[in-house]
């Protein structure tokens, strides 16, 4: 059967740096001023920012039953 003939073929330290790496981060992380605001960003910052713009838009556009020229529009 297929794959079970492991360490075979020649594993790049790099790859196994990087996947090493990559699975202990969290016991590397630290808290900067730059990840806490990248956490910001993502976490409270986006969010709202599409909230507001979906709360300020909300039902003035009409996208269903529309032919050619009609306006978009609903208000």
């Amino acid at each position: 059967m297929a794959g079970h003939n492991h360490g075979i073929l020649h594993q790049d330290p790099a790859l196994i740096k990087w996947n090493n790496m990559t699975t202990n981060r969290h016991k590397y992380f630290r808290w900067t001023k730059r990840t806490a605001w990248i956490s910001f960003a993502y976490v409270i910052l986006a969010p709202a920012l599409l909230g507001t713009a979906g709360y300020m838009t909300e039902g003035k556009w009409e996208f269903r039953g529309k032919r050619r020229g009609d306006t978009l529009s609903e208000f």
